[in-house]
């Protein structure tokens, strides 16, 4: 018994650990890299207070989200670790926390851009009506989750000042359906019989109408990338015709994704292959290099 208590993590430990850092990733698209504005400091600085924010109010969601699925949590293989499901935090200190977060993020995005200040609004919204309700509707589940990320993106491009381009906009929703749709998979084969006990809405899955849904993503965000890097209205607006250079990046990184997926049983979490897996991350740092270098130092 005094093994097991020394072995629990101090309360400040077990509440870093439940605003899982390692998934603050995802809120680089707040950067909205294609907007041209990287350059210019002031620029810098709003896209990563807009990142600060947003990563405050993701982990809010993941502690509500927590406290909401404790008891389910409690009987995944995975998820039975995170600090609310294993007894190490206790739910009062986690809701206090969530609140403070929620509510910091909130005001500090307000008072930079009221603009901002209603995206973050409508992502916190968005993602607590997911973790009560949404979450248990089929097809739906997935549309916030990428309702989440478009968010994101409009509050990045909100913050440095720049329109807000359509292609941004379709090419994000649909690479968010694809790894919602990946993750929803990952779901389904790492826990077999006892899926739907842990997630009501795998029930309505199946492998098979998942692997569908993700073909017709995976072209389709093809489709949707390479028109945008090659529409002549990307390039008048960013002064290059070069970007469509980038889509052997995106090709191989989706097709390195789906082989993660399908082979090594990954896509349970998209920041945890990135981290991880070498290929992958190369691939997206050689594609962030070669977006850069063609937006910024043009040839000729």
């Amino acid at each position: 018994m005094r093994q097991a208590a020394s072995a629990r993590p101090s309360t400040l430990k077990a509440l870093v650990l439940t605003l899982r850092p390692e998934q603050w990733t995802k809120n680089l698209l707040v950067f909205a890299v294609f907007g041209g504005r990287l350059l210019e400091v002031t620029a810098i600085w709003s896209a990563v207070a807009a990142f600060a924010v947003f990563c405050a109010l993701s982990s809010a969601v993941y502690i509500f989200n927590d406290l909401a699925d404790r008891e389910a949590d409690r009987q995944h293989p995975l998820k039975s670790m995170r600090p609310i499901a294993a007894g190490d935090l206790s739910p009062t200190t986690a809701a206090f926390a969530g609140v403070a977060l929620a509510g910091a993020a909130l005001a500090a995005a307000t008072i930079m851009n009221p603009q901002l200040g209603l995206a973050a609004a409508a992502y916190l919204v968005l993602l607590l009506l997911y973790s009560a309700a949404l979450k248990h509707f089929v097809i739906v589940d997935v549309l916030v989750i990428s309702g989440g990320f478009v968010l994101r993106a409009a509050a990045g491009a909100v913050a440095v000042n720049v329109p807000i381009s359509h292609w941004l906009l379709v090419c994000t929703t649909l690479l968010a359906l694809f790894l919602a749709l990946s993750k929803r998979r990952h779901e389904l084969t790492l826990l077999g019989d006892g899926a739907v006990g842990h997630r009501r809405i795998l029930e309505e899955y199946s492998p098979y109408l998942l692997d569908q849904m993700i073909a017709v993503v995976t072209a389709s965000t093809l489709v949707a990338y390479t028109l945008y890097t090659t529409d002549a209205e990307t390039a008048a607006r960013l002064g290059t015709t070069r970007l469509g250079l980038t889509i052997p990046f995106v090709l191989y990184g989706i097709f390195r994704y789906l082989y993660l997926v399908h082979q090594k049983r990954g896509g349970g979490s998209p920041s945890t292959l990135l981290a991880t897996d070498r290929p992958l991350l190369a691939c997206v740092a050689l594609w962030a290099v070669s977006v850069a270098v063609i937006l910024y130092f043009p040839l000729g």
